[in-house]
């Protein structure tokens, strides 16, 4: 799952909202211990769902039928392809609109500028050009930042053709986001409620 996923999957929690934010920018435990206790569990549950989202039966499949060339970016294609689900149905999976969530992500960040790294930051001003994560529910913005994403890869890659098979790839994650959504919803709870136990909070 991409950002906006990760960031709702955090819940209201401020700290794990900025971790969810981070997970892709921070490497290493060394990185990790600059940030505050909150803010790592919610870099760290940001890995963990990275890693039970590659672990599930329906995203196996939905990798097995992308063909190469796709298939070997397909973690890419199928993060992004959540993420527009997740905006296409937003107003299941939250009491405020994506416009208002958009925006209080943007505050968010904004109180924490001093700790943000730069990645972060160009990422954002991206995200503000273009109107993520609002932007989200279009078809063509995801096919834009997959040729962005592409773009940025060191190897040639086949991220900017991704709009010749959209039409068969989308509607099967369409068909498979509701249970994918519920497991990983499932997961994030059993995850938090380890860690409170662990720590006696």
């Amino acid at each position: 799952m991409n950002y906006l996923a990760h960031i709702r999957l955090a819940g209201d929690d401020e700290d794990l909202r900025l971790g969810a934010m981070l997970g892709d920018f921070v490497r290493g435990s060394e990185e990790l211990r600059k940030y505050a206790p909150g803010v790592k569990s919610g870099i760290l549950l940001h890995r963990h769902i990275d890693a039970r989202i590659d672990a599930l039966p329906a995203t196996a499949e939905l990798l097995e039928w992308l063909q190469p060339p796709f298939r070997r970016y397909g973690g890419i294609i199928i993060d992004l392809a959540l993420d527009h689900e997740l905006a296409l149905r937003w107003d299941r999976y939250s009491k405020e609109s994506l416009q208002e969530f958009d925006r209080g992500v943007r505050e968010m960040l904004a109180r924490h500028d001093s700790t943000l790294p730069d990645q972060l930051k160009a990422f954002m001003r991206y995200a503000d050009r273009r109107g993520l994560f609002a932007a989200y529910q279009n078809e063509s913005e995801i096919l834009h930042s997959l040729r962005g994403v592409g773009r940025r890869l060191s190897r040639d890659n086949p991220l900017h053709r991704v709009g010749e098979i959209w039409a068969g790839f989308s509607p099967r994650v369409s068909a498979s986001f509701a249970s994918i959504f519920r497991e990983i919803q499932s997961e994030v709870a059993d995850w938090l409620n380890s860690r409170s136990t662990i720590t006696g909070s």
